[in-house]
C-alpha cells in the first residue's frame, strides 16, 4: 500500500524521544512492503503556525494520490488527516492514544472536531481496552469503528541483557534496589508522589529519565537522580540498568514505557486507573493506586522481592511484539482500502 501518515509526534533532532513509537510502527509497516510518506511534527511546543504547517504537509503529501492516509492522534493529527484524505478522495485510518480522548468535553472544540473525524474514518485503532471504552463512552457513534491495537515494542532492542554491563554503560553504581521512571515528570505521570514514596520505602536508588514542569520538585531529593531527555536507544540502556521500571500515573492510556521494561526482563510497578491492568500479570510486576503514596510505597517492596531478570516479565511483553501490531495495522489498513475500493 501507498500511506499517508500524518503525525502530531515524531521524533526530530531537537527533540529525539518525541512520539518514537510512531516511529517504530512506521518502520514495520515499511519493513512489510508498504511505502509511506510523512506529514509530521517533529517537536515539542504547540502553535498555530506547526498545525498550519502540518496541514501543508499532509495536502502535499496526498498527491501523488496514496492509498490511504494514516493518522497518530485524533485531534489535531486525525482533522488535519480528514482534509488530506477528502483532497485524495482516500479513506482515513485513525490511531487514538489517550490525551486526545481525555480532551473530549474538557477542551473547547475538540469534541466537534473529533466527531468529524470519526465520522470521516474507515477505522478508529486504540491502544487498549480502556481507551476504546472511554472514547466509545465520550462518542458512542466511534463503538463500531473501533479495534484495539498497542503501538508495541521492539523486542530487539528491549530484551534481557546483563545489568552489570548495562549500569557501567549508564553510570548507575548506588546499590540497588534500583527503580527507574521513564517519561515525562508532569502531574499525570505522578513523579512527585513517586518520589514520596521512594523516601518512605527508604533504601536504594531511583532515577528519572525524562523531563518537565516538575523537575524542581524533584532535584536535590536523597537517593534521586535526572537524566534529562535521553535518545531511544540510551532508555533501553537504563532499563537494562534497573531493577524495577516504575510508571504510577494518575492515568495510563497504555503504558509503553511499562511493556518495554517488561520485555527488558525487568519488574514493574503500574498504575492501576487505564491500560496496564490489560498485561501487568502478578509475576511481572505490581499495580498500585496512582492516589496513595502508601500503595506506590508498597508496590516499590514488593516488585524488589520479583526475580531480577525477570523471565515472566518478559513472556507477558511478547504479545505486543511491534512486528505484529504492525500486521494487524496493516490489516486494518487494507480493509479500508478494499472497502472504499467496493463502494
Amino acid at each position: 500500500m501507498r500511506i499517508l501518515l500524518v503525525s502530531s509526534l515524531y521524533p526530530g533532532p531537537a527533540d529525539p524521544d518525541f512520539g518514537v513509537f510512531v516511529q517504530g510502527l512506521e518502520r514495520e509497516l515499511e519493513a512489510q512492503g508498504n511505502e509511506i510518506t510523512r506529514a509530521v511534527v517533529d517537536r515539542r511546543g504547540g502553535s498555530v503556525a506547526k498545525q498550519a504547517a502540518l496541514l501543508v504537509d499532509a495536502l502535499r503529501g496526498a498527491r501523488p494520490r496514496p492509498d490511504v492516509v494514516y493518522a497518530h492522534y485524533l485531534v489535531p493529527a486525525g482533522a488535519v488527516a480528514v482534509a488530506a484524505s477528502l483532497a485524495a478522495r482516500v479513506p482515513l485510518v485513525v490511531t487514538a492514544h489517550g490525551r486526545d480522548v481525555r480532551n473530549v468535553g474538557t477542551v473547547r472544540g475538540v469534541g466537534a472536531a473529533t466527531r468529524a473525524v470519526v465520522r470521516r474514518a474507515s477505522a478508529i485503532v486504540c491502544v487498549s481496552d480502556y481507551l476504546r471504552k472511554e472514547l466509545v463512552a465520550r462518542i458512542p457513534e466511534a463503538g463500531p469503528k473501533t479495534e484495539v491495537i498497542s503501538a508495541g515494542v521492539d523486542l530487539e532492542r528491549f530484551a534481557p541483557r546483563d545489568a552489570d554491563e548495562a549500569r557501567a554503560a549508564v553510570g548507575w553504581s548506588e546499590d540497588g534496589p534500583r527503580f527507574l521512571c521513564v517519561g515525562s515528570l508532569d502531574a499525570r505521570k505522578n513523579v512527585v508522589r513517586l518520589a514520596d514514596a521512594f523516601a518512605q520505602a527508604g533504601r536504594g536508588s531511583l532515577v528519572f529519565v525524562g523531563d518537565g514542569p516538575l523537575r524542581a520538585e524533584l532535584e536535590g531529593r536523597p537517593g534521586v537522580r535526572l537524566t534529562g531527555r535521553v535518545g531511544h536507544d540510551r532508555v533501553a540502556d537504563w532499563i537494562a540498568a534497573s531493577d524495577v521500571v516504575c510508571q504510577p500515573s494518575l492515568v495510563e492510556p497504555f503504558g509503553i514505557a511499562l511493556v518495554e521494561a517488561m520485555a527488558s526482563a525487568r519488574s514493574v510497578v503500574a498504575t492501576q486507573v487505564g491500560g496496564p491492568p490489560e498485561f501487568v500479570t502478578p509475576e511481572a510486576g505490581v499495580l498500585v493506586d496512582p492516589a496513595s503514596t502508601e500503595s506506590i510505597a508498597a508496590g516499590l517492596e514488593a516488585a524488589a522481592t520479583l526475580p531480577s531478570p525477570n523471565l515472566a516479565a518478559r513472556k507477558a511483553a511478547e504479545p505486543y511484539d511491534v512486528r505484529g501490531e504492525a500486521r494487524r495495522v496493516a490489516e486494518v489498513l487494507e480493509r479500508a482500502v478494499s472497502g472504499a475500493k467496493a463502494q
